[in-house]
C-alpha cells in the first residue's frame, strides 16, 4: 500500500463529518472489534479524554503544550483537521508523517478487510473510527507518555469513548448536532458525560446550570471524583492573562497564548487537571504550566493571521461560539474602522440564529460556500436567511472562499477588521491562502 492508496482507502469510508449522521450510525462495537484486531493499543496508553461542546480543542491544545514543556513525550488527536488530515494525529506538535501513515493503515487495513468482506454493512469501519484506530496505534509505536485525546461528536458513544482515561475533561456546553445529541442542554450534557469512567477524576469548566447538574448526577452515579469551574475553582482574566485559584493554590497572572475569556476559562481547567496529573506523580513544575499556556498555539480559534486591515480566522460554528467571537473581537481586537465579515455555514447548523447574533457585529458581510465538503450551506439561501435576521444589511454574494477573501480583502481599510467564520471548513480551506499571503 502506497500513502496515495492509504489515504483513498481512508477516505473510502463513511465520513459522518461530511454526511451527517443519523441517530443509531454511533456505536462502539465496531470502533472495539477493529482495536482488538490491531492489539488493542488503546489499553497501553495513558489518556486525558476531553469532550464539550465548545472549548474541547483548545484545551486538548493547552494540556499537550504543557505536558511538552514539562519534558513529557505527548500525543494529541484532535478532529476535524483544517488543511491536512496528519493535523489530527500529533507527537509534540509533529503531524504524523506520510510514511508513518501508510505503514499503520497498511496494518489496519488488513485487520479491517474480514469486517469489509462481512455482509452486514454497518459492521465496516467509518472514516473517524479508522482515524481514531490510527491515533491509536501511532501513539503506541511513538512510545508517547501520554495522549491527549479529544473527542469527535458528542462522548458516549463517540468512537474515542473506549479508554480509561487517567483524567476526564468536560469543556463547555451549548447548543449543537441537536438532532443527534438531544435538544436540551441536560440530554447534551448526558451524551457528553458518557465518557466519564467510574472512579477515574473529572474536570469541567461547563457553566450552564442546566448541564452541570446532568454532570454532577453522573459523576455522583460512577463515584469518579468531580471538580467544577465555579463551585470548586474560579479564574479572573485581564489583558490576555489568566490568575486561577483552585483547591490546591492561588496562582499568579499567566500569559494565555490564546485570545478571549473562554479561552481563560479552557486554561483555569486545564490548570486543575495538570494537579490531577500532579497527584497521580507526574512531574509538571510551574514553569512548564506557564510555558505551555503561553505558548500553546491553536490554528482557526481566534487566530490573528493578518495586520492593516486586521484578519482574525475563526471555526465558530454554533450560537454559543458565535457570540463568543464577538465578545472576543471587542475586548481583544479593537479597531477604529469597519468590522468585515467572511461567512460560510454548514447546512445542517442554526445558521438563522447565528446571524441573530452576528448581524448587529459587522458593517458588511461576504456570504460564501466552501468547497470541501457537501454539507455547505449555499451562499442564496445564506443572503436570504441573512436578510431575514438582519434587515438592512449590506451584503456580497460569492461562489467560492478565495473570491469572497479577495473581495473583502480589496475593500478594507487599514483600520478595519475582517473575521472569518461559521465553519471549519471555511477556515480550513482559505488558511493556506492567508499564512502563504
Amino acid at each position: 500500500m502506497t500513502y496515495d492508496d492509504a489515504l483513498a482507502w481512508w477516505y473510502g469510508r463513511i465520513d459522518f463529518e461530511r454526511k451527517a449522521p443519523k441517530p443509531g450510525d454511533l456505536k462502539l462495537d465496531r470502533m472495539r472489534a477493529v482495536l482488538r484486531a490491531v492489539g488493542d493499543p488503546h489499553r497501553r496508553l495513558r489518556i486525558i479524554h476531553v469532550a464539550g461542546t465548545k472549548g474541547k480543542g483548545s484545551t486538548s491544545a493547552m494540556l499537550a503544550a504543557v505536558l511538552q514543556a514539562a519534558g513529557y513525550r505527548v500525543g494529541l488527536f484532535t478532529s476535524p483537521h483544517l488543511s491536512d488530515v496528519s493535523e489530527r494525529i500529533q507527537v509534540d506538535g509533529v503531524p504524523i508523517s506520510r510514511a508513518e501513515m501508510t505503514v499503520r493503515m497498511t496494518e489496519i487495513a488488513e485487520a479491517v478487510r474480514p469486517m469489509e468482506e462481512s455482509a452486514d454493512p454497518s459492521r465496516i469501519p467509518t472514516f473517524f473510527e479508522i482515524g481514531t484506530v490510527l491515533g491509536y496505534l501511532h501513539f503506541v509505536c511513538r512510545q508517547v507518555d501520554l495522549a491527549v485525546i479529544e473527542v469527535g461528536l458528542g462522548g458516549r458513544l463517540d468512537s474515542t469513548n473506549v479508554c480509561t482515561p487517567l483524567v476526564s475533561v468536560i469543556t463547555n456546553i451549548s447548543f449543537d448536532h441537536m438532532q443527534l445529541l438531544g435538544n436540551t442542554l441536560a440530554l447534551i450534557a448526558r451524551e457528553k458525560a458518557g465518557i466519564i469512567k467510574p472512579g477515574r477524576p473529572v474536570i469541567s469548566t461547563a457553566e450552564a446550570p442546566e448541564a452541570t447538574a446532568v454532570i454532577e448526577r453522573v459523576a455522583a452515579e460512577r463515584r469518579a471524583p468531580l471538580q467544577m469551574l465555579g463551585r470548586d475553582f474560579r479564574f479572573d482574566y485581564r489583558d490576555g492573562e489568566l490568575r486561577a485559584v483552585t483547591r490546591v493554590a492561588e496562582y499568579p497572572w499567566l500569559k494565555l497564548g490564546l485570545a478571549g475569556h473562554h479561552q481563560a476559562a479552557n486554561a483555569a481547567g486545564a490548570i486543575v487537571v495538570v494537579e490531577q496529573l500532579r497527584a497521580l506523580g507526574l512531574t509538571i513544575n510551574d514553569a512548564a504550566l506557564a510555558s505551555g499556556l503561553a505558548n500553546v498555539r491553536w490554528p482557526a480559534r481566534m487566530e490573528l493571521v493578518g495586520s492593516e486591515p486586521l484578519i482574525i480566522l475563526d471555526c465558530a460554528h454554533n450560537v454559543a461560539s458565535a457570540g463568543t467571537l464577538i465578545v472576543t473581537l471587542r475586548e481583544s481586537f479593537p479597531v477604529t474602522g469597519r468590522r468585515i465579515a467572511v461567512l460560510a455555514f454548514s447546512n445542517d447548523k442554526q445558521v438563522a440564529e447565528m446571524l441573530q447574533v452576528l448581524g448587529p457585529a459587522f458593517d458588511f458581510f461576504h456570504l460564501t460556500r466552501y468547497t470541501n465538503s457537501g454539507r455547505a450551506l449555499p451562499p442564496a439561501q445564506l443572503a436570504e436567511l441573512l436578510r431575514a435576521a438582519h434587515p438592512g444589511a449590506l451584503f456580497t454574494v460569492h461562489e467560492s472562499p478565495a473570491d469572497a477573501l479577495h473581495a473583502a480583502r480589496a475593500s478594507a481599510r487599514a483600520d478595519d477588521l475582517i473575521a472569518i467564520s461559521g465553519s471549519v471548513f471555511l477556515a480550513g480551506e482559505l488558511r493556506p491562502l492567508l499564512v502563504a499571503s
